[in-house]
């Protein structure tokens, strides 16, 4: 590699320390010109190239959220200040509107005529009006709704009530109210019931106006648990709808409906101008009723004095006359609990053996093939 000497003025000539490598003046110029992260690696190995630097990352600086001014001790308490001065505004806003809410007089319910209500039939507007005496008066924020809806429902024919407030100074009240099914006999006197067991009361004279026509329910006792007689009218309502499955509404033909045994529905039909008593067990009632349909006027025409029909056996029928019935009924009452107890007890074929030995003791008629 050829070197000028200041001091000569002329050219020596020097060894390369790099054998075999020649790099051009204008090379040598032009690389002392360019950066040396941008000079490329020299082929060949390692030591005899030039290392290749990268160029550095920027790295972002981060800024914190307060301003620079705030990072000293005067912008610090400026800044607390500001903080305190905030909370404090929307404290006092808070009250204030709160206050406003509660003193307001255009808040105020004035009179019963500020509640509305809707959905009560058989309970009057009074009735339910006479939960909200003590809120005549009062601000409409200072109601207790949960309260007020709790006593609504003590009500027997309220199942569901509802609350609410309406803007500036109302209420408005909605209930939905109980839909008797049946008739139940309490004590000698008669009620309505729910599906849920609830016994409603009504006067004879409400009955006969609102015109219902219901079969009586025996069985059902108010002294009961409520689970224990909602249960029963599931019975009952499963007994009415299996009967009224075929549009025909069968369950209007029926005065009287036994749920003492759950698993032995009675029910009582009139046929020829007398009564007569049908045992249809706890399933199929609409086949067990269109068997003794299909036969009820061959067996009035053979057993004028029948009084009760079993139909609770397969392939046959158990029939029993008034005096087997009145017979039966002073034997309950001698020993109610030996005459049923085994009976309820036993499978269904050894109650089949049962009665068809009673049958032939008794001289009542046992209906093979009825069905």
């Amino acid at each position: 590699m050829a070197k000028t000497s200041g001091h000569s003025g002329g050219a020596t000539l020097l060894d390369d320390p790099r054998p075999g490598f020649y790099r051009p003046a204008d090379d040598e110029e032009t690389a002392e010109r360019t950066p040396r992260f941008a000079r490329p690696a020299l082929d060949g190995d390692g030591d005899a190239g030039e290392p290749f630097l990268r160029a550095r990352r920027r790295v972002p600086v981060r800024r914190g959220l307060l301003p620079p001014w705030a990072k000293t001790r005067w912008g610090k308490a400026a800044l607390a200040a500001g903080v305190l001065a905030l909370l404090g505004t929307g404290v006092t806003i808070v009250l204030a509107t709160r206050s406003f809410l509660d003193h307001d007089p255009r808040f105020r319910i004035d009179s019963a005529d500020s509640i509305q209500t809707m959905g009560n039939s058989q309970l009057s507007r009074y009735d339910l009006l006479s939960v909200f005496g003590s809120d005549i008066g009062r601000n409409l924020f200072f109601v207790p709704l949960a309260e007020r809806r709790a006593e609504l429902e003590r009500f027997r024919w309220v199942e569901r009530a509802t609350v609410i407030r309406v803007l500036p100074n109302q209420l408005r009240v909605a209930v939905t109210e109980r839909t008797p099914i049946a008739f139940v006999e309490m004590h000698g006197r008669i009620e309505l019931a729910d599906a849920a067991g609830v016994i409603l009361d009504m006067t004879p004279q409400e009955m006969a106006a609102k015109h219902y026509s219901f079969p009586v329910v025996t069985g059902i006792d108010p002294a009961d648990p409520l689970s224990v007689r909602g249960a029963r009218m599931q019975i009952y309502q499963r007994f009415v709808d299996d009967l009224d499955a075929g549009g025909q509404h069968i369950s209007a033909q029926l005065s009287e409906v036994n749920l003492s045994d759950p698993e032995d529905v009675r029910a009582t039909v009139t046929s020829s101008g007398s009564a007569i008593e049908l045992q249809f067990g706890q399933q199929d009632f609409l086949a067990r009723w269109n068997n003794y349909s299909a036969h009820i006027a061959q067996w009035r025409q053979q057993y004028p004095k029948l009084a009760a029909v079993d139909l609770r056996y397969d392939h046959e029928v158990v029939l029993k006359m008034a005096q087997d019935v009145a017979a039966q009924a002073d034997a309950n009452e001698v020993a109610a609990i030996p005459a049923r107890e085994p009976a309820r007890n036993g499978s269904r074929a050894s109650r089949s053996r049962e009665t068809k030995k009673a049958a032939k003791r008794s001289g009542r008629p046992s209906q093979r093939g009825a069905r």
